[in-house]
Order: C-alpha cells, then sequence, then structure tokens
C-alpha cells in the first residue's frame, strides 16, 4: 500500500528529473559548441572568401565574450534568480545558433559567435547553480555525476558530428543542429519553478567586467588585425594599447572593490597560484594545437572534415577513458610528477607531428604524434584541476573554479589570436612546423613551471566540492566514487 513518503518521493522525483535534463541539455549544447567548430572553419573560410584572419575570428569570437564574461556569471545568477538566467543564456544561444547557421557574411557570423559566447557563459554555471541548490548530500554528488557523465561525452562525439555534418550537409548545421535541443531545454524549464534572486548579497562588479572585457577586446584585435593591416596600423596601436592599458587596470580595481569578479587573495595559495600559471601555457598549446592540426589536415593534407575528425579521435577518447585514474593516482602520490611528466609527453606528440613532410602520411606522420599528445594530456589535465582546487579552502571551491577555468578560455584565446603571426596566412607544411614547434614549446614551459613550483600537497578530487569539478569538466572527470563517497550532512 502506497504511503506519504513514498508520495513525497514521487513528487521529489517529478521535480528532479526535468531539472536535471535541463541541467544536462544546457551545458551539452554549449560544451558541444565549443568542439566542432574548427572542423567547419576551412568549409567557411571558403565560403567567404576569407583566410586565417576570419578563422581566428570564428574562434576567438566565441571565447572573447565567454571569457570576459565567466567569471561573473555566478554573481549574474544570484543577482537574477538561477532560472531566469538559464533561460535567458538558452535564448541567447540559440538567436545566435540562428545568426551563425544563416550568416550571409563573415563579420555577420563573427558577430554572432561573440553573442553566442555571452549566452554559454551562463549556461553551465546557471545549470550547477540550480543543481546545487536542489540537492545536497550523496543526491547532490549523484546529480552532478549524472550531469558529468552526460555532458562528458560532447567532447567525444563532437569532433566526429562536427566532420560529418560539414562534409554530409554544410558548415552552417554544426550551428543548426543546436536548435533541437535548445527548444526541448526551453519548454523543459517551464516545468520548474523559480527561487527567489539575491540571496546572498553578492554583486555584480561591472566596472572589472568591462576592463576585462575592453582589455582582452582590444589585444586580440591588435592581434589578428596586425597581419592584414600590419602591426604600425594606427588601428591596431590603439586597440593594443587601450587593451592593456584595461587590462593593466584590471587588478587594480579588483583589489579595490568591495565585491570583485576575480578575489586576487586566492592567489596566496602556491599550488594555486603555479597550477594558474601551468594552466595558461598548457591550454594555450593546446588551443594553438588542436586549430592548428584541424586546419593542416584539411587545407594542405587534404583530408575531408570527417576524416580530420577521426584523425583527432584519440585525443578526447584517451581523456575520456584515462582521465579519472591519473586523477586517483595524483590523489595518492601527489600532483607534481603527473604535472610535470605530462606535459612534457604531449610536447614530445607535437615534435613527432612537427617532422611531418611531402609525400603526407596519415598513418605515420600525424596519427602517432596525435596519441602521444593525447596521453601526455590525460596525463596532466586531472592532476592539474585537482591541486588548483584543493589548494584554496573549500567555500572558496567554486571560485577557484571560475578563475581556472577562465584562465584557460583566456590563454587559449591569446593563442589563437597569434596563430598568423607563428604560422603566417596559412596553415602549410612550414608553417605547421613552426605551429607545431611553438605548441610544443608551451607544453614545456608548462611542464617546467610545474616541476618547480608545485607541491605534493593532497590534491584529491573526492574531497573538493563536486559542483567546482564539474566546472572544469572540459578539462577533468571526477572519480568513479564521487557520486557514491559523499554522506548526507
Amino acid at each position: 500500500m502506497p504511503t506519504e513518503g513514498d508520495g513525497r518521493r514521487r513528487r521529489a522525483d517529478n521535480t528532479d528529473r526535468p531539472l536535471i535534463a535541463v541541467a544536462v541539455l544546457a551545458s551539452f549544447v554549449a560544451f558541444l559548441d565549443g568542439s566542432v567548430v574548427n572542423l567547419a572553419l576551412p568549409a567557411i573560410s571558403a565560403q567567404f572568401g576569407a583566410g586565417l584572419a576570419l578563422q581566428q575570428w570564428v574562434v576567438d569570437g566565441y571565447l572573447l565574450t565567454l571569457g570576459a564574461l565567466i567569471l561573473v556569471a555566478g554573481a549574474v545568477s544570484d543577482q537574477f534568480g538561477r532560472l531566469a538566467v538559464l533561460r535567458t543564456g538558452l535564448v541567447v544561444f540559440a538567436v545566435s545558433s540562428v545568426l551563425c547557421a544563416v550568416a550571409p557574411a563573415g563579420w555577420v557570423l563573427v558577430a554572432a559567435r561573440c553573442v553566442q559566447g555571452v549566452g554559454a557563459a551562463f549556461l553551465v554555471p546557471s545549470s550547477l547553480a540550480m543543481i546545487n541548490a536542489r540537492f545536497s548530500g550523496a543526491a547532490q554528488a549523484r546529480a552532478i555525476g549524472t550531469w558529468t557523465a552526460w555532458t562528458g561525452t560532447a567532447f567525444v562525439i563532437g569532433p566526429l558530428l562536427g566532420g560529418v555534418l560539414v562534409d554530409a550537409l554544410n558548415w552552417r548545421w554544426i550551428f543548426g543542429v543546436n536548435i533541437v535541443p535548445l527548444a526541448v531545454t526551453l519548454y523543459l524549464t517551464t516545468k520548474l519553478s523559480a527561487e527567489p534572486a539575491g540571496r546572498d548579497g553578492r554583486r555584480v562588479d561591472l566596472v572589472g567586467g568591462v576592463l576585462n572585457a575592453a582589455g582582452l577586446t582590444g589585444v586580440v584585435y591588435a592581434l589578428i588585425e596586425g597581419q592584414r593591416l600590419g602591426f604600425s596600423h594606427p588601428a591596431v596601436v590603439a586597440g593594443l594599447l587601450v587593451g592593456l592599458a584595461c587590462l593593466c587596470a584590471f587588478p587594480w580595481w579588483e583589489r579595490r572593490t568591495p565585491h570583485p569578479m576575480l578575489p586576487l587573495d586566492i592567489f596566496a595559495a602556491r599550488n594555486f597560484a603555479v597550477g594558474n600559471l601551468a594552466t595558461v601555457f598548457l591550454y594555450a598549446g593546446v588551443s594553438l594545437g588542436m586549430l592548428i592540426v584541424a586546419l593542416f589536415l584539411q587545407e594542405t593534407a587534404g583530408l575531408s572534415a570527417t576524416q580530420a575528425g577521426l584523425a583527432t579521435l584519440p585525443v578526447p577518447v584517451l581523456s575520456f577513458l584515462l582521465a579519472r585514474r591519473f586523477g586517483a593516482l595524483a590523489g595518492r602520490y601527489g600532483p607534481r610528477l603527473f604535472m610535470a611528466v605530462g606535459p612534457m609527453v604531449a610536447a614530445a606528440g607535437y615534435v613527432l607531428m612537427a617532422a611531418t613532410r611531402e609525400p603526407f602520411d596519415l598513418w605515420t606522420q600525424m596519427l602517432p604524434g596525435l596519441v602521444v599528445f593525447g596521453l601526455g594530456l590525460t596525463i596532466t589535465v586531472s592532476p592539474l584541476t585537482a591541486a588548483v582546487l584543493a589548494a584554496v579552502p573549500p567555500p572558496q571551491s567554486g571560485i577557484g573554479s571560475a578563475v581556472n577555468n577562465a584562465i584557460s578560455r583566456i590563454a587559449g584565446l591569446i593563442a589563437i589570436a597569434f596563430t598568423g603571426v607563428i604560422v603566417g596566412s596559412a596553415v602549410d607544411f612550414d608553417g605547421f612546423r613552426r605551429g607545431a614547434l611553438v605548441t610544443a614549446g608551451l607544453f614545456v614551459i608548462a611542464g617546467a613551471v610545474s616541476a618547480l613550483g608545485i607541491r605534493n600537497e593532497r590534491s584529491d578530487l573526492a574531497r573538493v566540492d563536486a559542483d567546482a569539478v564539474a566546472r572544469c569538466q572540459d578539462r577533468a572527470a571526477p572519480p568513479p566514487s564521487l557520486a557514491s563517497s559523499r554522506e548526507n550532512p
């Protein structure tokens, strides 16, 4: 005979399932979009008759607004309500995806990508905040574990899906495919009840956000457009000076405002500061390296987008299969060895790829290097994330993960802006060789920083807040015990 407790559980399930579905779908689309675009860049460039500069802007337009806003996303959600912000993010992402899909010119596509980054900046933090608010204890860990398992597949299927869509249909479908899951997610949000806004008193750091966004925009504009206009062009010089001035003013403001988007005192923890410095070089290398591989395989080696997607598949698959194991080993033995050795292995992968010559052979010249790089990255990512998050007190783990996430995005943004300076006007054999060696150098620096600066303090992801770990889902997976080891408070 049904009891009152059974009724309460059924009512909770009816509320919980749509909430988890909303969180998974919203984040899945944002993660998927970030993993499919590189393979469409040659087709985009060919249609609009543009070169490397447009390809850089298509990637960096998204990263620019995402990197600029991701630190304020939590405060915005708390100020205006998590569900309201999530719905806004979904609408912005959907509208901008349609604009990307129908863009009649390159500048329209870049503008739409910038708007898309705005939507993405609020999807992941808002969806995780809703899970955090709804669940507690072991139930929260299980919900975040479900979120992690489903969203993690976006990084595995993204490259292959992007290649298939480009070849079977055209590049516009990598954006058009977002619409159905976004519409379903918006519908599911109607089954959720909104919570009161502004509950923890946090304020949005508007001045800090403007300084950060203006600084990044000015520097990225100068680096990309300097290749086309010349680095002595007045607009390029002005962009660089304004950008650098804003970036210099940013920490000055953050030290003085009562509600900073980036609390600088968090860097007092040694492993946090050193780990984020290693993050700069590691993810600059990852972003630059994966971009030049995608462009080289299609534009120079002559592979189709699908073939290029299959060629790069070992990288996310290795991470998906082995990241948890290396995270657990780092928790047992300390992160320094893994953070030092992993980037060196990744560097070796790009050194192998730098030996690519004509006539090109994927199986002997490119694939071994990609596998070695994927292994090195997998050795590094979870130990790095664990070291960074475990270095700060548990109440600060949320802002710690947001800072590390933003730093990785901004590092990739700047590295991609430098692509033309490094490889020249096209990613041919010589350009690819230069880019691969620079990428290897960035990995070597990341490994050296870790070897010299990281302390082997306890860095087990199982002792870090599950929400903080999940915010870094594109770079680390929680250990298998995460969803089962937490007890109710």
